[in-house]
């Protein structure tokens, strides 16, 4: 993964929040809560919290004795979160790296992150840490996606913003939200972490934006293929943008646009 690719600040965290989590990540965060909420956990950690989607949506499902750690490396995205989310006595916020936690070992009913296992510089060593600090019996809840070829606006932004920067396209999108998508590696990987019970459940939902022009700067302005654009051409952002919402609009239609989305959650047990 490129270091580019880790980087959400600016106005990123803003778009992202606004657009992106309304385009494809609510649907997920509904059922990735309802996956936590399930276990009724006294202590929760989540990782790689960026704008807080999961936060908002898993929250009012959790008691009111319960110890939720939220975390994210970045910061402005973890300060856009705490934001959003409003004064909760128990939720604490802190900014961790989820492949050396600070905390001790055994200390969570459940550890999860949404949509983050993809950023991980070494996967197995992220599991591991999540292991490390589950409770015996404890969960370990996450999601990636699926390959962009089922993630129809994905797809449709990538081809686009190829044909913008055709000798060096830029391929976040492709590389590193969809970029780790087997599930034979997932299980490998959580298994060489030391988990054993595993559950990956494939999951389709249907993308929805107000225009296709919505869709388009939701991908070309709330995440790091931003930054990807201006490192190439930062004159270039509009182009690629209206390039990517024609694109958007030439397979989906004119107004209000849907397209498929897809994904795995996958639940390991401690």
């Amino acid at each position: 993964m490129a270091e580019v690719d880790r980087i959400f600040a600016g106005s990123i965290p803003a778009f992202y929040d606004t657009l992106m989590v309304p385009l494809i990540f609510e649907a997920y965060a509904a059922a990735t809560a309802e996956l936590v909420a399930a276990a009724s956990p006294r202590t929760v950690l989540e990782t790689a919290a960026g704008s807080g989607a999961v936060t908002r949506a898993l929250a009012p499902r959790l008691g009111s004795d319960t110890c939720y750690v939220v975390s994210d490396l970045n910061r402005p995205m973890l300060d856009y979160a705490a934001t959003r989310q409003g004064l909760d006595a128990r939720i604490g916020w802190r900014q961790t790296d989820a492949l050396d936690l600070p905390f001790d070992d055994a200390t969570f009913d459940v550890v999860f992150c949404q949509f983050g296992a993809m950023f991980f510089p070494d996967r197995v060593a992220g599991y591991a840490e999540a292991r490390r600090v589950l409770k015996p019996g404890g969960r370990f809840v996450f999601s990636v996606w699926d390959r962009i070829e089922e993630n129809a606006f994905a797809d449709d932004v990538t081809r686009a913003v190829a044909e913008v920067f055709p000798h060096d396209p830029p391929r976040f999108v492709a590389r590193t939200p969809h970029g780790y998508h087997d599930i034979t590696q997932i299980r490998d990987d959580l298994n060489r972490a030391g988990f054993a019970d595993i559950k990956i459940d494939t999951r389709e939902e249907v993308s929805h934006a107000a225009s296709a022009r919505d869709a388009a700067t939701a991908y070309c302005h709330g995440t790091p293929l931003r930054n990807e654009i201006e490192a190439l051409d930062a004159s270039l952002l509009q182009r690629a943008t209206s390039c990517a919402a024609a694109m958007i609009a030439s397979r989906h239609g004119n107004g209000p646009v849907a397209g498929k989305i897809q994904a795995h959650l996958i639940v390991a047990a401690r």
